[in-house]
């Protein structure tokens, strides 16, 4: 299939929905409510809100039957980013080749910016109950998925743990669930959401989480990678950032080349994966390719 295709045409209904969803920026107070919109259209590549609709795809449902929730995650990533590079955190002046948040907006409107986002997404998933067919039964299972996925069992205690591990020398356990936490417990709970809000199966469920699991790898281990080979134009901020800050990666405890070694692994068992669903795969299995191969 043409994935670039796809992804246009997928990430540009999550654009419309997400500026339909969002307050508007004139409504006061208008400066949370940029600074807001300012990171949630920066330019990002959508992968968790497209996720959802891959899922709900695979399963036989549109784009339309996930969307609120679809949207819920990208705010989701959003609010991380935002955090991620405030001084505090990476202290990072650019993302996607944009002055990050609290360059434009001040470190206060930024992590009250983040906080919106967070909140405003939970108020999405909600609105998934709306949509007809859904079960409200589905909308608090994919409210429960995400709230894992994002809280300390999830995204933020990977933080918590990368945060602890720099300037150390870890494990590889400690490795691993830094990675498939702070990244990979939020990509999961994104196929995991449309897959419950689309009344998958067990063996569906099953199928999806492990792709989702395998592709959350995925996507931190390029992202390692890219942190020392990739280009600082394309990726839109700095590269060799984490050996600067003697943060953990898998180049920096296994290489170069066994990192790629296991993105290829990962990337198979990603595929045998979903081989239940079939052509209804085809967007599945396209992403894993665009992962694997990506350079921003």
């Amino acid at each position: 299939m043409d994935l670039k295709k796809y992804l246009v045409n997928r990430c540009a209904l999550v654009d419309r929905a997400l500026d339909k969803l969002m307050p508007p920026k004139e409504e006061y107070p208008s400066i949370i409510n940029q600074a807001m919109r300012y990171s949630v259209f920066a330019g990002g590549k959508r992968i968790r809100p497209v996720l959802v609709i891959m899922a709900a795809e695979a399963l036989g449902y549109r784009a339309e039957r996930v969307m609120p929730t679809a949207c819920a995650l990208e705010l989701i990533h959003t609010y991380s980013l935002i955090h991620d590079d405030l001084p505090c955190m990476d202290d990072d002046s650019y993302r996607r080749g944009k002055l990050t948040n609290h360059k434009v907006y001040g470190e206060n409107i930024a992590v009250l910016g983040g906080d919106g986002l967070l909140t405003l997404a939970f108020e999405l998933i909600e609105k998934n109950s709306e949509v007809k067919g859904v079960k409200p039964k589905s909308v608090l299972r994919a409210l429960q998925l995400i709230a894992e996925g994002a809280g300390t069992h999830g995204m933020v205690g990977g933080q918590v743990v990368d945060v602890l591990s720099e300037n150390k020398k870890i494990s590889e356990p400690v490795l691993q669930y830094i990675h498939t936490h702070k990244t990979g417990a939020l990509i999961r709970a994104s196929i995991l959401s449309g897959a419950v809000l689309c009344d998958a199966s067990k063996r569906q469920f099953a199928a999806l989480k492990s792709y989702g699991e395998h592709i959350g790898l995925v996507f931190q281990i390029v992202d390692d990678i890219l942190n020392v080979t990739g280009d600082a134009r394309k990726l839109g901020k700095a590269v060799g950032s984490d050996a600067a800050r003697k943060k953990v990666t898998y180049p920096g405890l296994y290489g170069l080349e066994q990192s790629r070694a296991e993105v290829e692994l990962l990337s198979e068992k990603a595929r045998l994966a979903i081989k239940v669903f079939g052509k209804k795969a085809g967007a599945l299995n396209a992403l894993i390719e665009y992962l694997k191969e990506r350079d921003a």
